[in-house]
């Protein structure tokens, strides 16, 4: 058994530990509500860009935009992976990249190759460490993002999207890289305080009708069912046309940073689910190691007492 100067030591430990895990739990609890929040105030403008591009997409005369249109024999497929900047979220990060890894692997399949673009240290971190090529990546907002913090990789994604393979594109951070046919993002999507799936989506090019569909399902944009059913008599000046040309671009990046958004309070709870985890197995470890202190220090003090009695009887005898 160890000595009792070593369990008071490991205690102390314990004690330590518990304090910064609690706090992490009690910080991921505050911030989920936050997050929460900023999900559900951006989902009016989300559910009103994607009718208005659908009500375009359904007037236009032609739908040959680059962002609409499958292309034939696609060769690169871009993939955009969204981690987190920090750690002590469980399983947050592995599964986004358990999930990537499966797409890599079906794109590969199909004879595309796939170009890794990063949101998040940790997805930067996971590459890099196993020699793996990225085009580029981004980093510092996960936990509270901001549009403008997706100006940068949407206009470069959009660009390299619109080039197509076998065109060169300028990178964010300098030099060039050949544009892509395919956008798919791989994130997390919050369902509820305990259950977080991270999910594939492509961004490009977009499917009308799947946008549809989740626009009356109520998927991630809620929307009322009969508003979704009735199709309004718009009149579009300039042209639907050249309307939903201006308007594609933005919808993909609402789409993103909606994707961020859900990927953040994916993150803070998460968090505060393996941050209570730690800090009730710390509690649960101080509790036994605080009885073996209790039973280590008991046999001290019997050994004691019995030494005493041995002593008084030799002295007697």
């Amino acid at each position: 058994m160890a000595t009792i100067r070593e369990l008071r030591s490991r205690i102390r430990s314990i004690q330590s530990t518990k304090k910064i895990t609690k706090a992490q739990e009690l910080i991921a609890t505050s911030r989920i509500t936050k997050a929460q929040s900023r999900v559900a105030a951006a989902r009016p403008y989300s559910e009103e860009i994607t009718r208005v591009v659908t009500t375009l997409a359904s007037a236009s005369s032609s739908l040959d935009n680059p962002l609409l249109s499958v292309r034939e024999n696609p060769r690169r497929a871009a993939v955009l992976v969204v981690t987190s900047d920090s750690g002590q979220c469980g399983g947050y990060n592995s599964n986004v990249l358990k999930e990537t890894e499966e797409l890599l692997s079906l794109l590969r399949s199909e004879g595309k190759d796939p170009v890794v673009y990063v949101m998040g240290r940790k997805g930067v971190g996971y590459y890099t460490f196993r020699e793996r090529p990225i085009a580029a990546s981004w980093s510092g907002f996960s936990q509270q993002p901001r549009f403008a913090d997706t100006s940068s990789a949407v206009h470069h994604l959009v660009e390299a999207f619109l080039a197509g393979s076998g065109e060169n594109v300028e990178l964010p951070e300098g030099g060039e890289i050949e544009g892509f046919d395919e956008l798919h993002v791989v994130y997390t999507r919050f369902v509820s305080m305990l259950t977080q799936n991270p999910i594939v989506r492509r961004m490009a090019p977009i499917d009308i009708e799947f946008e549809v569909e989740q626009l009356q399902m109520g998927d991630d944009i809620l929307v009322d069912d009969e508003s979704a059913k009735v199709a309004p008599e718009v009149e579009f000046e300039p042209e639907a046309d050249e309307l939903l040309d201006s308007l594609l671009p933005k919808y993909v990046a609402s789409r993103i940073f909606a994707a961020l958004l859900d990927a953040s309070a994916s993150e803070h709870a998460a968090r505060r689910t393996a941050m209570k985890a730690a800090t009730d197995n710390a509690n649960d470890l101080e509790q036994t190691l605080s009885r073996q202190a209790n039973a280590a220090r008991q046999a001290q003090i019997t050994q004691e007492i019995s030494e005493i009695v041995g002593g008084v009887e030799a002295l007697a005898n």
